[in-house]
């Protein structure tokens, strides 16, 4: 370190000489340069490196069996790390009449609309509140951002119905959490933002962690995942710090980003496409964010007892939000029978190198 801080010396005597201009490049060349090597300051890490999670590790249950403002299938949800709540959205149920709306309306009709209905829940699975979302989409995927006591979701909007029977957001909407509001794609308390031009089926997570936004979409028919800076996103810069194609799943189910690792649930409700309980075919992808390769993928066995057990979204927990480091992957799963699906999410907590897991999947 000496020898270093010599050479930079060296570099300042010989150009302080000379003008103004070249002196300003010597102090900051030897300020870079010194900078380095002083113990305890380091260069901001990148936000894609991270440790990876134990998807072999067995998952608890955070909260099971537990009752939404509707009765149909939870489609995912979101954590608010920081004021200890979740929001899990489900597809509206039929037979509802909102106060604009002059009769009641069908289930097909809400699906195909991208009618959603949207439950605030504490911690323990208790509900707090609630909100309707009309025409936004089908709800594979949602985020939240905390900010204060606000919590603000991300979810998509502008919903186009296809010819599957199910309406899906073309952009991406930012929203505060207001108690028994109806919202629209029109309503003034949206923000909107069109990231990739021409994509559909945009669908968002956020990594509270590291400050990343991680959108799905699809254009020419490929489905991507691009991760951008949270705050950049805000300002309407849209300046990927990576993008990945997805690789090869079953039934998709819902997604997380965590640093430099991405994570995708698939599978299928007991007796649909080959899921037979207990053991079923949810599996949980882990995909590098740098290279896009896919680096782990595991069967998961949680929820084995549940009746139904559709795996639905996914989140990133932080049980102490001033611990990042610390941080959870969180899965769901819908049971139970209609009239009255109920809503079960569990956690994996354990975050190793990427080599560690590979070494003990060798071994």
């Amino acid at each position: 370190m000496n020898n270093v801080r010599e050479k930079g010396m060296q570099v300042f005597r010989k150009l302080v000489g000379g003008n103004r201009r070249v002196r300003l490049a010597a102090v900051v060349t030897v300020f870079t340069l010194l900078l380095s090597v002083v113990p305890g300051v380091q260069a901001a890490k990148s936000p894609l490196h991270s440790k990876m999670f134990d998807l072999s590790e067995p998952a608890a249950e955070l909260i099971g069996d537990q009752e939404l403002h509707n009765g149909t299938v939870m489609q995912s949800f979101a954590i608010d790390n920081v004021n200890r709540h979740m929001y899990i959205v489900q597809l509206m149920a039929g037979g509802q009449q909102l106060p604009d709306e002059s009769a009641p309306v069908k289930g097909a009709a809400r699906d195909l609309n991208g009618d959603l209905a949207l439950t605030k829940l504490d911690m323990s699975g208790n509900k707090l509140g609630y909100m309707f979302l009309k025409g936004f989409g089908h709800g594979v995927q949602i985020g939240v951002e905390t900010v204060g006591d606000t919590a603000y979701l991300w979810t998509e909007t502008d919903s186009v119905a296809e010819k599957d029977g199910h309406g899906w957001g073309t952009q991406l909407a930012r929203f505060a959490f207001e108690d028994g509001k109806v919202l629209t794609p029109g309503s003034p308390e949206l923000e909107k933002f069109s990231l990739v031009e021409g994509a559909d089926r945009t669908t968002v997570n956020i990594d509270p962690a590291n400050g990343l936004l991680t959108m799905r979409y699809r254009i020419n028919n490929a489905f991507h995942y691009g991760v951008y800076e949270l705050e950049k996103v805000k300002r309407h810069v849209y300046e990927p710090v990576a993008d990945v194609l997805q690789p090869s799943v079953g039934t998709f189910q819902g997604f997380a980003s965590y640093g430099g690792y991405l994570y995708l649930l698939e599978g299928d409700a007991f007796g649909s496409n080959g899921s037979t309980a207990p053991t079923g075919n949810t599996k949980i992808t882990a995909v590098s964010l740098n290279t896009g390769e896919v680096v782990d993928k595991q069967l998961i066995s949680a929820g084995d007892s549940l009746t139904y057990r559709e795996p639905e979204g996914m989140a990133i927990h932080l049980p102490d939000a001033s611990h990042p480091q610390k941080a959870e992957l969180t899965f769901g799963f819908a049971s139970s029978f209609t009239p009255l699906r109920l809503a079960n999410i569990y956690t994996i907590d354990r975050l190793l190198p990427e080599q560690a897991i590979l070494n003990n999947k060798q071994n």
